[in-house]
């Protein structure tokens, strides 16, 4: 039987229709019934064990990590990333560990990879009630560090996609700190996120001591290679910043939220979340200093939540700024956010 996604498939959703009222109380019917069929799918179109197993394990692990991250929807976080291999007597090893302490007093809760190293500083900064540990199965390691070992908000992936999935998904604020291959690949899936808009705008900060050279020399190599041969955009720089300063290493991820609350977009909107209102008159000069990113003919307007918002309804009550964004330029749509938060 050829199943379909858009077409009703006779006895087989009338049993999908069966086995969810079977199951009990289930949210969004449809979405659950296209999972379904695509793992029928996937049965009748793929015999290689591997395959299927992959897909299964995927599955199962995105499941849990939604159970565990759910209860702590409204709370941001901050992901913290760094070597794993940083000694407790490192200095990078306590300003990882007071990052945890400040970022948690702000507010913040705080994501790590589980193990040792710079995770454990920050999960020990943090305190384990403040702390998520989203680790790896690896063959030579690894049980999560002594913060995280038994909490209920630790998690054990056995592919490194769904990982960084939660890792970023989850997060409100990124915090780099030194470290190897790891750290690095995290570092530019980051901004790859946000460069080409699949991860909403959130603060990237990049942190070491003072006179290390560890993220200076780094931006010397996207500034030489990335940015002066054209790689990258002129103005893509904006969607990172560089501190040798916990404090203001936490300042500038909350004032990232003084004003921008959330963004989504519905249809060709930028829909701008916001804490509290925008007076009327800065619309003006932000349309001429950020006309750059508008669609053609398009503009901002002030407003409430759209229609096709009514599925968030915690949200229902912020006032919004809605923005004909060409969906291009989302460095610059960083710059924008900056600035609405400095009215």
């Amino acid at each position: 039987m050829n199943l379909r996604f858009d077409a009703d498939n006779g006895a087989v959703d009338q049993a999908i229709r069966q086995l969810i009222e079977l199951a009990g109380p289930m949210h969004h019917h449809p979405i659950l019934r296209e999972m379904i069929i695509a793992a029928l799918k996937a049965g009748q179109e793929n015999s290689q064990l591997a395959d299927l197993k992959v897909m299964c394990s995927t599955l199962k692990e995105m499941r849990y990590t939604s159970k565990v991250f759910g209860e702590y929807r409204a709370a941001r976080k901050v992901t913290v990333f760094g070597s794993a291999r940083t000694p407790a007597d490192d200095p990078l090893y306590h300003m990882a560990t007071a990052f945890g302490q400040e970022a948690a007093a702000a507010g913040f809760m705080v994501i790590t990879g589980g193990g040792p190293g710079i995770m454990q500083a920050a999960n020990e900064g943090a305190g384990p009630e403040m702390s998520f540990g989203v680790g790896i199965r690896l063959p030579y390691e690894q049980k999560s560090n002594p913060v995280l070992n038994g909490s209920p908000r630790d998690i054990t992936y056995k592919y490194f996609f769904n990982r960084k999935l939660a890792f970023i998904k989850e997060a409100s604020a990124v915090a780099l700190f030194p470290g190897g291959f790891g750290t690095l690949d995290e570092a530019m899936e980051a901004l790859t996120l946000l460069q080409t808009g699949k991860r909403y705008p959130m603060p990237v900060v990049l942190l070491d001591r003072p006179g290390d050279r560890y993220w200076a020399g780094w931006m010397e190599f996207i500034q030489t290679h990335l940015a002066a041969t054209g790689y990258i955009g002129p103005g893509d720089d904006a969607l990172f910043q560089h501190t040798h300063e916990v404090q203001e290493a936490v300042a500038l991820i909350k004032r990232f939220y003084r004003r921008f609350h959330s963004l989504r977009f519905v249809d060709d909107q930028a829909v701008i979340r916001m804490s509290e209102g925008l007076p009327e008159s800065h619309l003006e000069p932000l349309r001429t200093e950020f006309a750059d990113i508008l669609a053609e003919g398009g503009g901002l307007r002030l407003g409430g939540a759209l229609p096709k918002e009514c599925d968030e309804p915690e949200l229902a009550n912020l006032p919004r700024l809605v923005v004909d964004f060409n969906k291009r330029d989302f460095a610059r749509l960083r710059r924008f956010i900056d600035a609405v938060n400095r009215i």
